[in-house]
């Protein structure tokens, strides 16, 4: 990291500083970062030891008239000494990502708000999943667009009469709640 001041001790990540601004504002605190391409200084106001929320302040250089350099504290950002499990950390990011994936399959490509409505309905009673832009039902019965009980197809009869009737219910719904026919 760049110093903010010239000469003497070099203020780095981890100083305590108190900052007079040209406003004539005093600020104490520790230095979180320092940006030498934007003359920013990231300083989190409050002594180490004091426990409970603190400010971050964004501080532009220009605004610093003085700076007073009261002592180091140990770098707020050495992972080693946080006591972090990477494994757990490993697996919620894993679950995270199977999350999204999910989702992800479940938005339809290429297909009108009403069709997502009309999947996003039947997959609260039955498995659904996209086939390009064909609602495929419990991996046996289509439906496919404009998605009306006669679009259809495929399955045991059963399985294709239940569709149907899923599916008049559903777009009955739609109706009455100002949808889309």
């Amino acid at each position: 990291m760049d110093s903010i001041i010239g000469g003497g001790d070099e203020i780095t990540v981890g100083c305590i500083l108190s900052i007079k601004t040209t406003l004539g504002e005093v600020l104490e605190g520790q230095v979180m970062s320092f940006d030498p391409h934007s003359n920013i200084l990231v300083f989190q106001e409050g002594i180490q030891s004091v426990s409970g929320p603190r400010n971050i302040r964004l501080l532009k250089c220009n605004f610093i008239r003085d700076i007073t350099y009261l002592g180091r504290a140990e770098d707020p950002f050495d992972f080693k000494k946080w006591d972090i499990d990477l494994n757990i950390l490993q697996a919620r990011e894993e679950s995270a990502i199977r999350q999204a994936e999910t989702e992800a399959e479940r938005i339809g490509v290429g297909v009108t708000e009403q069709a997502q409505d009309i999947f996003d309905a039947l997959s609260k009673t039955l498995p659904v999943h996209w086939e390009k832009t064909v609602i495929v039902v419990m991996n046996e019965v289509r439906v496919g667009s404009p998605y009306l009980p006669e679009s259809v197809t495929g399955g045991t009869p059963a399985a294709n009469i239940r569709v149907r009737k899923v599916l008049e219910r559903v777009r009955k719904k739609m109706q009455t709640q100002g949808g889309s026919q």
